[in-house]
């Protein structure tokens, strides 16, 4: 299932990094190790931050994702579930909504 990850940098040890000349390869190897379908360097509450899209096969497979942020970056994620329209097609909404529709008017 796809897996949105919100990534939020604080400005330390960033900073600090970007200074050295460590940070873009630490970004490389995480990006290598992590493979994402997709990431987006971004601003997130006035920092910088990312958001990707990630496969996640199971939620033993979530601390791989996101270890490498914690530790390197010190980085705050969440992440959420992720549809496609055909994944919400598969949930039938119409009998959903039948079947809690039946249940309120009872």
């Amino acid at each position: 299932m796809k897996m949105l990850v919100n990534v939020a940098f604080p400005i330390e040890p960033f900073n600090s990094m970007v200074r050295n000349g460590t940070a873009g390869d630490i970004i490389r190897q995480v990006l290598e190790d992590v493979k994402p379908e997709s990431i987006f360097f971004t601003e997130q509450d006035g920092k910088r931050g990312a958001v990707m899209v990630v496969e996640v096969l199971d939620a033993s497979s979530i601390p791989s994702i996101v270890e490498p942020w914690f530790l390197n970056f010190e980085a705050n994620c969440e992440f959420n579930i992720a549809m496609t329209p055909d994944d919400l097609m598969k949930a039938n909404l119409a009998k959903l909504g039948q079947k809690y529709n039946e249940l309120s008017t009872v």
